[in-house]
């Protein structure tokens, strides 16, 4: 159980993270290097929410 909220919790991050890379890039200038930042961390967070996701 403790490993699926977990997993969970990395979803919502990535979510965020996602939205955050998004609007940072829509906006331009300076905030690109935010948004691609912000890209790749939500892509590194997705990826340990299916490594913790919980095999049956």
């Amino acid at each position: 159980m403790q490993r699926r909220l977990l997993s969970l919790l990395f979803v919502a991050i990535a979510a965020v993270l996602g939205a955050l890379a998004v609007y940072s890039i829509a906006s331009g200038g300076r905030a690109m290097i935010i948004g691609i930042a912000a890209a790749g961390l939500a892509l590194w967070m997705a990826d340990l929410a299916r490594k913790a996701w919980p095999r049956s």
